[in-house]
């Protein structure tokens, strides 16, 4: 049965500092890939409900984690404009707790403030996505409402009574922030150094080249503030690639908002979690030997089920290079509760047009119980990538039944 969930800077120019305990992680040190997991790395006992110490965090990281990968995108934002039209389907199955799990940057958070999990596992190839989170966990804490957040997240001047901020629609939160001025001089440096100490404070071994990727990342949201967009390497910018403004402001399939950020409700969900350390990166392959394998060991640790996973297209590129067998063995080894389901991302760029698909969107998003693609594995195998995104789906509008 799924478990339910129930060194201060001072910098007076901010209006948050660096709390923070756990070891100091020295400059120069390498990240430890799961070869170099030690015994002491294995050893933590693994609570449901505590906070996670900042050792324990950074441990998790490193048994988890396998060596990185390469993919040809920056990935800093999602391409998936309607990454939001699962989350009506997702409450009307009443899913909630548990444990998560997800692919690329913050567009897992929308599923973490729907889904309000236990622990979340953020697993990417890409170890700029596990550095990518460490950004995003030093400015989610330090920052108490929405729109603080953002303004840190693009280096504007946040609104002196910002907490009065906090039953602001997301548009007003939006339109403050395209309207804010830029923080330069002191007050920039300042916001760039708080930002690194946080991040060095977290417990997980970072190089100097690592730290200066994470402050790469937060330039560029701050040179393109919300109108920031995906990033591929070697292929031309697609039209239908959204800006962070319009991911934001996405909505459901039903056209409800729906993104972390459209209320406080939703934000404090995530920085609860974050300010928990219960939000996990990881740098894995989900075909890989080890990582999503591991996963499922420490959640039986923690005596929890896997609710949901996010899985974005990544089983497209696997099914192409003969590794989806590998994906689906790994996610059979997870334990998931009875109505688990994955969130899967269709382009037809690269398969041709989805019969789910939505008009006015690209991609297709989709829902699919977990057990559709385990027991394919186990005796009802898929007759082909089509086959794989369109059998089971369980519908995003109207009366939803994931049994």
């Amino acid at each position: 049965m799924r478990r339910r969930r129930r060194i201060w800077l001072a910098l007076a120019l901010l209006p948050w500092g660096l709390p923070g305990t756990g070891a100091v992680a020295c400059a120069g040190e390498a990240g430890a890939p799961a070869a170099a997991r030690t015994a002491e790395a294995r050893a933590p006992a693994l609570a449901p409900r505590d906070s996670l110490s900042d050792s324990l965090f950074a441990s998790l990281h490193a048994r988890l984690s396998e060596e990185g990968g390469y993919f040809d995108t920056d990935n800093l934002i999602s391409n998936e404009s309607g990454y939001l039209n699962v989350v009506g389907a997702l409450e009307r199955l009443g899913l909630r707790g548990g444990a998560y799990a997800g692919v690329g940057p913050d567009q897992n958070y929308s599923y973490l403030a729907q889904l309000r999990p236990e622990v979340a596992f953020v697993v990417d190839v890409r170890r700029d996505n596990a550095l990518q989170h460490l950004l995003l966990k030093a400015l989610v804490e330090r920052s108490s409402t929405r729109v603080e957040f953002l303004s840190a997240l693009h280096a504007r001047t946040p609104p002196a009574d910002a907490d009065a901020w906090r039953d602001a629609t997301v548009q007003e939160v939006v339109e403050w922030v395209d309207g804010a001025p830029p923080r330069s001089g002191a007050e920039l440096r300042a916001l760039q150094q708080v930002v690194e100490e946080a991040v060095r404070h977290m417990g997980i071994p970072l190089t100097e080249t690592d730290l200066a990727t994470v402050a790469r990342f937060h330039r560029a949201f701050i040179d393109d503030g919300l109108d920031l967009r995906f990033t591929s390497h070697g292929r031309r910018p697609q039209p239908y690639y959204p800006t962070y403004r319009q991911l934001v402001l996405e909505t459901d399939a039903e056209g409800d908002p729906a993104s972390w950020l459209v209320s406080d409700e939703r934000y404090q969900v995530v920085r609860d979690l974050h300010r928990a350390n219960r939000i996990i990166p990881v740098v894995g392959d989900l075909a890989g030997a080890s990582a999503v394998r591991e996963m499922g060991r420490v959640l039986r640790e923690m005596e929890l089920e896997l609710t949901a996973f996010y899985v974005s297209n990544v089983e497209f590129y696997l099914w192409g290079d003969g590794l989806f067998d590998a994906w689906t063995a790994n996610l059979a080894a997870l334990p998931a509760a009875p109505d688990a389901v994955l969130i899967r991302s269709y382009f037809p760029r690269l398969a041709g047009r989805h019969p789910a698909a939505i008009p006015g969107y690209y991609a297709t998003q989709m829902l699919q119980p977990v057990r559709t693609v385990v027991e394919a594995s186990e005796g009802r195998p898929f007759q082909g990538y089509g086959d794989l995104v369109t059998r089971d789906l369980i519908p995003l509008q109207g009366p939803v039944d994931g049994g």
